[in-house]
């Protein structure tokens, strides 16, 4: 079939049914973490108010396009969960087909069918479909952008770029990168290295040249002038002076740029099962010879486009490694996807039994939703968040309905859970005495203002794996504190002792936990109270 006419409407609707009912038990969730933190205030605020600038939480500088996209459809449908995680899929089934034309154009229609569904199965990409975030929406325009570009479609390259530097600001890695790739290239033209770019080989070239390097460089306009408007309504660039100290000025670190590097790395070859997929990629290269089909060789990703997918694959792991307060998983979301391509392409080339080969792929995707590794990682990259979005509904639903009154003892997230209704925790409004977590060191200061609260509300604000043997190598502990904001959380049973107070509700799921311990003192007061009455 042609990319056109009715066949990418037909693609769209069925990628955006298969991911709905995939995540239809998930539809209804509170919101989790950076939702509810951020991104759900900021379109509220939009909503309400029509600022670009959110003012119920502090501006972070990224741009309005996804937010204002959530405030259409609540201003349209309805302010809840379920509007909220439909429209999110809705761009989520947009970069599946951007995925879908992407491998299409560069390699063939079955290549295409398979690269998009190991791209929506794959935990990370899987979870986040669904959440009121930003960094898919940025990674599929960079998608629809990068297709445009190999494409040599200039108009469709400013806007495919353009839209995903305003979903988050960090897109316009890709065309910027891209941009040196083709100024690169223009100055190898006449060397024997020619061929690693589009057109190398064509002498004539030139003027292409230049267009696809304006076509690049253009979409920067439209972010900096977001930028410009940001300024002059808040007196700062780059978000507030606290979220660019810990983004970028904390983080330009020799040290911490070379572990963060090895992180980012591992994220975008084998983060949560995707070795299963790259492994067997590099084994098949280095091992088996192409198949052939009616006496040719399969045909593989030519290797200018290859170029353009290192190009954009190294400048993320290398700029995500360098900027970014927290390591996560969601940043690589841009450069996943087109190592996944590559991957099925060589296996698709190289392997007789691809499709077994891919059917073990989506088997072990799948089973990653579910199965949380050995090592840490964040609840949001796959349905653990579910379980802290659970825990966190039972513990401050119990905790409402028996302090409705009580000044509570807690930290971020929760501390924003229970003071805002509208994000479908609680029903009304609870005071709150904040910590930054459950440390010792903030539990301990915590216990010197225990006069304060009545109640604490405490959980996990990490994923805990248990006990592994590199956890005893004190440096490896010492420089996760130190560049990472590693810390862990004291066990219930602790921070009862240590605030004087005893547990009144406990929960666990799966490595994460939550509890609402009770004040000695006020248990007490509430005696002397019933033994009056």
């Amino acid at each position: 079939m042609q990319w056109s006419g009715t066949y990418p409407a037909l693609v769209f609707a069925v990628i955006f049914v298969f991911i709905f009912l995939l995540h239809l038990p998930l539809l209804q969730l509170p919101y989790f973490w950076d939702e509810a933190g951020y991104y759900v205030p900021a379109a509220r605020d939009l909503l309400i108010t029509g600022s670009l600038i959110p003012h119920s939480t502090v501006s972070n500088a990224h741009p309005p396009l996804v937010m204002a996209w959530l405030a259409l459809w609540w201003k349209v449908v309805g302010y809840a969960p379920l509007v909220t995680r439909t429209a999110m899929l809705v761009l989520a089934a947009l970069s599946l087909l951007g995925v879908f034309r992407l491998a299409e154009r560069v390699t063939n229609t079955r290549v295409a069918i398979a690269s998009t569904l190991c791209t929506g199965l794959y935990p990370v990409f899987f979870a986040q479909s669904s959440l009121a975030q930003v960094d898919l929406a940025a990674a599929g325009l960079t998608f629809w952008g990068l297709s445009a570009y190999i494409e040599g479609q200039t108009v469709a390259t400013v806007f495919g770029f353009a839209l995903a530097a305003l979903a988050k600001e960090t897109a316009i890695l890709a065309p910027i990168a891209l941009a040196v790739w083709e100024i690169v290239g223009r100055l190898a033209r006449k060397s024997s290295q020619r061929k690693l770019w589009l057109d190398g080989s064509d002498p004539s070239a030139n003027t292409d040249s230049v267009r696809r390097i304006v076509s690049l460089l253009m979409p920067a306009l439209p972010l900096a002038l977001w930028y410009v408007y940001h300024y002059s309504h808040t007196g700062y660039v780059f978000g507030n002076p606290e979220f660019f100290r810990y983004n970028v000025g904390a983080t330009l670190n020799s040290t911490r740029f070379l572990l963060a590097l090895g992180m980012r790395l591992w994220q975008v070859v084998g983060y949560l099962h995707l070795w299963v997929l790259t492994l067997p990629t590099l084994l098949a290269m280095w091992m088996l010879p192409p198949r052939r089909d009616s006496g040719s060789e399969r045909s593989r990703i030519t290797v200018p486009v290859q170029m353009v997918f290192y190009v954009v694959v190294l400048t993320n792991v290398a700029a995500m490694a360098v900027i970014g307060g927290a390591v996560l998983a969601r940043y690589m979301l841009a450069a996943v996807p087109l190592v996944i391509i590559l991957s099925v392409s060589t296996l698709w080339r190289r392997l007789s039994f691809w499709r077994s080969a891919i059917a073990f792929v989506v088997f072990a995707f799948v089973a990653g939703w579910f199965w949380n590794p050995p090592y840490g990682f964040s609840p949001e990259d796959n349905l653990a968040y579910r379980d802290y979005v659970l825990l966190h509904e039972d513990g401050e639903r119990f905790l409402e309905a028996r302090y409705p009154m009580a000044r509570v003892l807690t930290a971020w997230p929760a501390s924003d859970e229970v003071t805002r209704p509208w994000l479908d925790y609680v029903t009304r409004p609870m005071r709150v005495v904040r910590i930054e977590n459950f440390s010792l060191d903030e539990i301990l200061s915590a216990a010197d203002f225990r006069s304060n609260y009545e109640v604490a509300l405490i959980f996990s604000t990490k994923y805990e794996p248990g006990a592994r043997p590199w956890d005893r190598w004190r440096t490896w502990t010492t420089m996760k504190s130190r560049f990472f904001g590693f810390h862990r959380d004291l066990p219930p049973a602790a921070v009862a002792q240590i605030l004087g107070g005893h547990i009144v509700f406990s929960e666990q799921r799966q490595g994460q936990w939550i509890a609402v311990i009770e004040m000695e003192k006020n248990e007490m007061q509430n005696a002397e109270v019933r033994m009056q009455k």
